[in-house]
């Protein structure tokens, strides 16, 4: 069940639904959350009918076609349109996505459309990504080294670069973050999949010369420990990576630096 951070004594009303496109004869509808908060007026959900004939088969390409030919007024975010920048990020037909790599056909019945859960929304189909952004930069996600740097490049085996796959490929898109219970009731200290994704990610680099440092920052009940490997992390990450085994394993360099 979707799970949204609403503007106080709010309740979601039934939205406009727009007209069907003249001559459609595959047409799919899309209820999709509109909120904008300088109108002062609850959010709704408005009701759209796209031609699945003249729009491509991506839930993104329905947005834009949404936005380009019926309601120039719908809010969101997206670039690449390739899964590699993670702006389209959305929650759709209940599950946490990048738009641009779901399939509309993958969604059975209507398709329903609605922000990231438990994030504050600035508009529509946009979330508040500001304290998400920083709890990254926390972690300090760059090469921390205290050697005289090397004329060319810091070098690497094959075997150590091979113990980063799975992890930098993660596109900070938010959706597993979001699909947490645990980031979702303590995010003001809890610092979520993604973050300590790219954590472990500088931890376990063997050119990295702060691990010490970057697992004493860690060593907190509620920076890492809040994660209890209910794996919703995994199930939702459109790149296919596992947050949750990257927190098992910085929990477990914790315990090993102790005995």
């Amino acid at each position: 069940m979707v799970q949204l951070t609403l503007p106080k004594n709010s309740k979601i009303r039934t939205g406009k639904t727009w007209p069907k496109p003249d001559g459609g004869k595959r047409l799919k509808k899309f209820q999709i959350y509109r909120y904008n908060p300088d109108d002062g007026e609850n959010p709704r959900v408005d009701t759209y009918f796209v031609d699945l004939d003249t729009c491509g088969p991506m839930v993104l390409d329905a947005l834009i076609k949404i936005k380009t030919e019926i309601d120039p007024t719908l809010t969101f975010r997206r670039s690449c349109r390739e899964g590699i920048c993670g702006s389209c990020a959305m929650n759709i037909d209940g599950q946490n996505h990048l738009a641009c790599i779901y399939g509309i056909d993958e969604v059975k019945g209507d398709v329903k459309i609605y922000p990231l859960p438990h994030m504050p929304v600035v508009k529509d189909l946009i979330p508040d990504l500001t304290h998400f952004y920083a709890q990254h930069a926390s972690i300090k996600p760059w090469l921390e080294t205290k050697s005289a740097p090397p004329a060319k490049e810091w070098k690497q085996s094959i075997e150590d670069r091979k113990k980063l796959d799975g992890l930098y490929e993660c596109v900070m898109c938010a959706c597993c973050s979001t699909s947490c219970p645990s980031y979702w009731w303590n995010a003001d200290r809890y610092l979520g999949p993604a973050t300590l994704l790219h954590a472990y990610r500088w931890i376990i680099d063997s050119r990295d010369e702060a691990t010490g440092e970057r697992l004493d920052e860690l060593e907190d009940p509620f920076k890492l420990y809040r994660c209890h490997t209910i794996m919703n992390c995994a199930q939702t990450c459109p790149k296919g990576l596992n947050p949750a085994r990257a927190i098992a394993e910085i929990k477990k360099l914790q315990v090993e630096r102790q005995v």
